[in-house]
């Protein structure tokens, strides 16, 4: 019987399924492919992308305008070849910070911007492909490890890129860029909504899950009466039954007191290597025992404590779970020219300083300075020297033309809601302080990279329109008494 070959769409991992007489052969699909001008002989006779697509695309032309080359250049150092002779070969740089782009840009997952690029010849070419790929640009897990691998530096010169394109296609100029906006606003962790019926419960699953794992017996592990608890503490503050409540909560943080001495107990008998990782989880479940209601720094997620509760004021969610994150963007056109996470929960002032010093790293390409930063009252009593500081709180001193300028700080508003519903900026889920770093500045340089291809479908549109009213007599088209506005 011949063999009959098929694909099936796994999602995590597609593979080809070869199908012979009495058994089945999974063979796993190939994710790397040589660069665009390595081409197989195969290869050779197929159609270019670009004879397949639309060249007049708003990605397509910004593909030109992105200095790839630059980006490579200044990405390499801080990715060290390895000294090795074997292992795999690298994916190209370009293909790579293309992907960080897109999936910024549409708001997608590190598995669906892979699964989107295996479908789109737009995204392909983008990325630097010279024929159309069938299969998976890499594993998705490899964007992790590359965004690990590029640091906060590196992403900063993704977002720095985009300043840089946007500059020379004189969609910004410097005059715009040094005035810039700066607000704070709070990066949500992807964490669930912290009770502490549900972190007792949680903290005491997970030693036991400790204990299983490296062959720890407990006494006891409460696996019946834990739940049971957990599910009637949020019964009770449904009905309003405080008191019933409170006794739960008793009751499970003495379940957890003892789970946690008997795990202690049992730590000798562990080699050292062992004992230091399980004192991670010791260490916040003994923080998560002794805290109370009224504590500082408490701990709102066991996997994640670097997490930190913000109110900004907002009716619609008072607290929120993150870190707070500060924006900068510039006062006209609302291109962002900075972006970086700030833990702690400092005050809105004490940031100011430290934003202005990236937004001055990411634009001495372009060869400008920020001069003025306007801001809210939040920033009141702190100045940066070098740096002209407008807010309301200086009405008795500012000019008309100041206070024009103090008007367009709302502006900043709708780039911060944006980030969020567009750009993933509501919800962070990569790991640790670092992956919230790393987040926001993806963010960014995805907000910019739609604020060009906007830019560049409005130019394409005006151009339509400018061609046509001269091509057309103005006494059917275009009345003398009406002007085009850009």
């Amino acid at each position: 019987m011949q063999g009959l070959t098929c694909v099936l769409g796994v999602r995590e991992l597609p593979v080809f399924v070869t199908l012979h007489t009495g058994f089945w052969q999974f063979s796993p699909m190939r994710t790397r492919r040589p660069a665009a001008e390595q081409l197989h002989a195969d290869e050779l006779f197929r159609s270019r992308l670009e004879n397949q697509i639309d060249v007049r695309h708003p990605l397509v032309q910004l593909s030109h305008r992105l200095p790839w080359s630059a980006l490579e250049q200044a990405l390499s150092p801080r990715l060290p070849a390895t000294t090795g002779a074997g292992g795999r070969p690298a994916l190209p740089l370009r293909l790579i910070a293309g992907l960080l782009y897109l999936k910024h840009a549409y708001d997608l997952s590190d598995e669906a911007v892979c699964e989107r690029w295996l479908e789109n010849p737009y995204w392909q070419f983008f990325t630097g492909e010279v024929v159309f790929q069938t299969c998976l640009p890499c594993d998705p897990s490899s964007l992790t490890r590359w965004r690990q691998r590029l640091g906060e530096a590196g992403m900063e010169e993704l977002l720095a890129h985009t300043i840089n394109t946007a500059h020379a296609m004189k969609a910004v100029d410097a005059r715009e860029l040094s005035r810039v906006i700066v607000d704070t606003t709070v990066q949500e962790k992807a964490i669930a909504h912290p009770t502490d019926s549900r972190l007792l419960e949680v903290a005491r699953k997970k030693l036991v899950l400790l204990a299983k794992r490296h062959g720890i017996v407990l006494r006891q592990t409460y696996v019946r009466q834990g739940p049971g608890l957990s599910r009637k503490a949020g019964r009770y503050a449904h009905a309003r039954q405080f008191k019933r409540m409170r006794k739960v909560l008793r009751r499970q943080r003495t379940i957890l007191g003892r789970v946690l001495r008997d795990l202690q107990r049992k730590l000798a008998q562990l080699e050292p290597s062992v004992r230091e990782r399980i004192g991670v989880w010791l260490e916040r479940a003994q923080r998560l025992l002794t805290q109370r209601p009224k504590d500082k720094q408490k701990l709102y997620a066991l996997h994640a404590p670097e997490v930190e509760c913000i109110s900004k004021g907002k009716a619609s969610s008072p607290y929120e779970f993150g870190v707070k994150v500060g924006i900068a963007v510039s006062a006209r056109k609302g291109l962002i020219v900075g972006a970086r996470s700030f833990p702690g929960n400092p005050y809105d002032g004490d940031t100011l300083a430290e934003q202005l010093e990236q937004a001055r790293g990411l634009l001495q390409d372009v060869d400008v300075i920020p001069q003025v930063a306007i801001v809210d009252l939040g920033y009141r009593g702190r100045d940066v020297e070098g740096v002209q500081i407008l807010h309301r709180g200086k009405a008795k001193t500012l000019t008309r033309r100041q206070w024009r300028w103090i008007k367009r700080r709302q502006a900043v508003e709708p780039v911060i809601g944006h980030l969020k519903q567009d750009c993933r900026l509501n919800r962070c889920h990569l790991n640790g302080a670092q992956g919230d770093a790393l987040h926001v500045l993806g963010c960014a340089a995805g907000y910019n990279l739609r604020w060009l291809l906007r830019w560049i479908a409005f130019l394409r549109a005006w151009l339509q329109v400018v061609r046509a009213r001269s091509s057309t007599p103005s006494s059917t088209m275009w009345p003398a008494n009406m002007a085009l506005e850009v």
